[in-house]
């Protein structure tokens, strides 16, 4: 039973008001009295708004449905379907160009290309982890992955191994740092004379083919670390005769470190299951520690108790003995839920749950303006900015509305306006087809675009659920619809002048145990002119990391820009319908186990157990990180064919059953976890059900209101 207390219209839940009033307010300099007023006068001036904003949405979905029926018969047609969209006002005229005007960026979003991390911001070891992942040893990553070959059997160091990590790393580094007619594998000496880098080949000189790229060094006790830099990323060769691996190397190089997570989303959204007062404040109490830089986590391993807490910088002498310091934190953004959600954490002035974008906007905002008044220590933004990513929006109106809400914020808060900077997933439909002109509704504010298959192919499906059965799921990431998505991303970007300025990122590697096959992929990202990409730790970030030393993402926007658009409209409006195909009954079983068998896998945890993302087994044990995307798409794929008859009520609930008895097998050895076999009767198997067989009424398709409901319910059975 929530407690409330009454703060000026609203009433707010104890846990809240007691965790602003004692542990944010005081280190702000800003009064209970007035922050209460400004949020609840908030509260009243943009509650309408976002509900009405909501409306929206309902309305044109109602009218495409409508559309789509009525054209089943004459067959659809392309220029028919986006003439009916300009008219009900789905898609907007593009209108005249411009570049953004955002300032004061942090060098981190404008001008060093690199992975990013997103991190769930309730579990605060894991949020430690990705905000020390800045720096990461290359060696370890090799050696820990599939990336070199199939993981040792036995265990203790494996010199074979070992050496096949070196091998890769120097051919690494002679292509980031070249060297002047010589290869790494043939340097013997690396050290420093009057601060200046001496590289020795048998006793003579050699060195970089381009000097500037030497930055500078450090040392403890007779370790060496010498600092490079390629393409704005860092490059970190440690020197140890007495290491392992150093004693064995010619030069003494034990490892090689590499500038990672430049940049980490803190994530109050999709990765996390917060329903309540209770699990935002967790919430915001991390993050608080992350801005006051004091956050702690003890844990054990290994047997013994292990306290993590934030990195602090490191200092080295330049070539002219001059000392710098090199941040050795990710820049920490923090994603706020989008306008769909309310929570019970705060009620309105007619006791109605309040928008919860609306509270973690002035939140999350409140307690980064701990950063913004260091001028030392453990400083995450240097330009006095503050990083919010606005997920799940649809189209221009809804992207203004995000913009004006933060300028009440900084308004209430007495910060300069555009002290927020704003992150624009392009992850929903309507957002894809009018990208310019989102981006021209934050254009004082924007820092960050991305794409993301996940949610974008959910509001795909949900968006033209009557159009037709879908294409299988797997076969969505080679439809026509979503090649255009992903250039006219890019293109526009740096059309409405990102380059320098702004990120323009991609989505997430899902596959945190291949990453042999990430290496592979995912230099893509950087190809395509992103200059950041998401993935799934902070070893994929090191591995990740070496894709931006192959790819001058900067030179390679360059090139973007001189170029032509490389994706249309037209494209991007492609329904990736199947027609009159029929799916074999192999087909439809696949489709069927594969998707029930990943929905259960991540319902079963958020439900049971409050986890919002975690590495979640697929139907053949492939670990994947699961989220409420990964959920969204995999629930839209069976309600549309459910919707349209490939399958029955009857065939999605065996499926169902069947997989429930393997997600309870993949989680035997979890002594917290809850059965859904052999009764079916769980909250958690009923939530899965709920996502499929009312997954037509969902809010575009949505995942929220029914996890929400249904983990509140199961608190309040097992905590009340």
């Amino acid at each position: 039973m929530t407690i409330y207390v009454k703060r000026c219209k609203l009433q707010v839940a104890s846990s809240l008001a007691d965790f602003v009033e004692a542990k944010v307010l005081p280190g702000i300099g800003i009064l209970p009295a007035d922050f209460w007023l400004g949020f609840s006068k908030m509260i009243e001036d943009f509650g309408p708004t976002n509900k009405a904003l909501l409306a929206e949405r309902k309305k044109l979905q109602l009218e495409i449905d409508a559309w789509h029926v009525a054209n089943r018969a004459v067959g659809f047609d392309a220029a028919s379907y986006q003439s009916f969209l300009y008219e009900i006002g789905y898609l907007l005229p593009e209108g005249s160009n411009f570049l953004i005007e955002t300032d004061n960026v942090d060098p981190e979003i404008a001008k060093i290309p690199g992975p990013q991390l997103v991190v769930p911001v309730m579990n605060a070891r894991f949020a430690l982890n990705a905000a020390n992942a800045r720096w990461g040893s290359l060696y370890d990553a090799l050696y820990g992955t599939d990336a070199i070959g199939e993981l040792p059997k036995e265990k203790g160091y494996d010199a074979k191994r070992g050496q096949r990590v070196v091998s890769w790393a120097k051919d690494f580094l002679d292509v980031a740092l070249p060297l002047s007619g010589a290869n790494w594998s043939d340097v013997t000496s690396l050290s420093v004379e009057d601060n200046a880098l001496i590289l020795k080949i048998n006793g003579q000189l050699s060195g970089l083919l381009n000097p500037l790229q030497y930055e500078g060094y450090r040392t403890n006790g007779i370790k060496r670390y010498f600092l490079f830099r390629n393409n704005g990323l860092g490059i970190e060769i440690a020197t140890d005769p007495n290491n392992q691996i150093g004693r064995t190397d010619a030069a003494s190089i034990a490892d090689v470190n590499l500038e990672s997570a430049v940049s980490t989303i803190m994530d109050c959204e999709d990765s996390i299951a917060a329903v309540d007062a209770e699990d935002k404040v967790l919430a915001y109490s991390n993050w608080l520690g992350l801005m006051k830089g004091d956050l702690e986590e003890s844990f054990e391993k290994d047997g013994k108790i292990v306290k993590r807490n934030l990195n602090s910088d490191i200092t080295f002498t330049s070539p002219d003995g001059s000392l710098f310091s090199v941040k050795c934190r990710s820049l920490m953004l923090v994603r706020n839920v989008g306008h769909l959600m309310t929570n019970a954490a705060v009620l309105d002035h007619n006791n109605q749950e309040v928008g919860e974008g609306l509270i973690d906007s002035i939140m999350t905002t409140l307690i980064a303006m701990y950063d913004l008044q260091k001028s030392q220590g453990l400083r995450n933004s240097v330009n006095g900015s503050v990083y919010v990513v606005k997920p799940k929006m649809h189209g221009p109106a809804e992207v203004a509305f995000a913009d004006q809400i933060f300028t009440r914020v900084e308004v209430i808060l007495g910060l300069p306006l555009n002290t927020v900077k704003l992150g624009i997933m392009d992850e929903e439909r309507r957002t894809s087809a009018n990208l310019k002109n989102c981006i021209r509704a934050a254009k004082s504010r924007i820092a960050f675009i991305n794409t993301g298959f996940l949610d974008r192919t959910g509001d795909e499906i949900h968006t033209a659920m009557e159009a037709g059965q879908m294409i299988p799921k797997a076969e969505m990431k080679s439809a026509k619809w979503i090649v255009a998505y992903e250039d006219r991303n890019v293109d526009i970007g740096l059309e409405c002048g990102l380059y320098g300025r702004a990120q323009i990122g991609k989505g997430m590697w899902a596959m945190p145990d291949l990453m042999a096959d990430m290496l592979k992929v995912k230099v893509g990202h950087p190809e395509a002119g992103a200059n950041c990409a998401w993935v799934p730790s902070p070893t994929a970030a090191t591995l990740h990391a070496t894709h931006y030393h192959q790819v001058d993402v900067l030179a390679r926007q360059v090139e973007l820009l001189a170029g032509s658009s490389r994706g249309t409209l037209a494209d991007l409006l492609t329904i990736p319908i199947a027609g009159e195909r029929n799916f074999s009954s192999e087909e439809i079983v696949f489709e069927l186990e594969n998707n029930a068998q990943g929905i259960l896998g991540y319902v079963v945890r958020w439900i049971d157990q409050g986890i919002g993302c975690s590495k979640v087994p697929d139907i053949n044990n492939v670990g994947l990180m699961e989220d409420r995307a990964t959920c969204r798409i995999s629930a839209q794929a069976l309600t549309n064919w459910l919707h349209h008859g490939v399958v029955n009520e009857n065939q999605v609930l065996e499926a169902f059953k069947k997989m429930a008895a393997i997600v309870d097998k993949q989680n035997s050895s979890d002594p917290t976890y809850i059965s859904m076999a052999p009764n079916f009767d769980g909250i958690a198997f009923k939530a899965a059900c709920d996502l499929v067989f009312t997954g037509r009424v969902q809010p575009s398709g949505y995942t929220e209101p029914v996890l929400h409901a249904r983990r509140l319910e199961f608190k309040n059975n097992h905590f009340s």
